[in-house]
């Protein structure tokens, strides 16, 4: 029993000792704890833990009922010395057996959260490089967005500008041609005067022919 109890301590130790640093046999250690605490293993251990917990309290039991027995005779027996010192060693071995179990177990359990929570920070990074990418992407197309209405805008005060420059003409040009109107319109009058005065003149001719005609025709009489 306490050869046992011994083993299996010193067993203990040396996977605290191996959990305890990262090398090869850590990985192998986890994976082998992973596929103890499957189907039925947790169902041994804390079988094979109850067991350890009686004999425990039997041997603590027996030390005091030695103890007790000492303290009423007031001598110590040899055998009961030799009994009290077995129970003691096993007591203390089953309770660093069940301490150093806990243990394991704990350290087990943490290095699991603590694998879980790298990958998910691995993950948790991945995304936020993704989202970076995505971000520098949707910068770019800001960027190219901004720059596409910038050159719009000039477009459009370039198109505004020549707008106003045409409408400038056509205002030149609608005056020029109201100045054109009146022009010719005053061409008219003046035409219209000036055949007003040669019709004027034509009938003053024709009345002053006639009176040479009607003078000759006397002389000549």
């Amino acid at each position: 029993m306490q050869h046992l109890l011994f083993a299996v301590v010193l067993a203990e130790v040396a996977v605290i000792l191996a959990l305890s640093f990262k090398t090869p046999i850590r990985k192998l250690l986890i994976m082998s704890l992973d596929r103890a605490k499957r189907g039925r293993g947790p169902v041994v251990v804390q079988t094979v833990s109850a067991t350890v917990c009686v004999v425990l309290v039997a041997s603590v039991y027996s030390m005091m009922k030695i103890q007790k027995r000492w303290v009423e005779e007031g001598a110590m027996n040899p055998t009961d010395e030799v009994i009290m010192s077995k129970h003691l060693l096993e007591s203390t071995l089953m309770g660093g057996f069940l301490f150093l179990g806990l243990m394991i177990d704990r350290l087990h359990h943490y290095m699991r959260e603590l694998r879980m929570r790298r990958k998910t920070m691995e993950a948790i990074k991945k995304e936020g490089s993704v989202l970076e990418g995505e971000k520098a992407r949707a910068s770019d197309e800001v960027k190219s967005l901004k720059q596409e209405i910038t050159a719009l805008q000039e477009r459009q005060k370039q198109l505004a500008a020549e707008i106003e420059a045409k409408s400038k003409e056509i205002r030149t040009e609608e005056t020029s041609g109201i100045a054109l109107q009146k022009q010719s319109e005053g061409f008219l009058i003046e035409f219209n005067r000036l055949s007003e005065e040669n019709q004027d003149l034509r009938n003053q001719l024709h009345t002053v022919d006639s009176r040479i005609s009607r003078s000759s025709i006397k002389k000549n009489t």
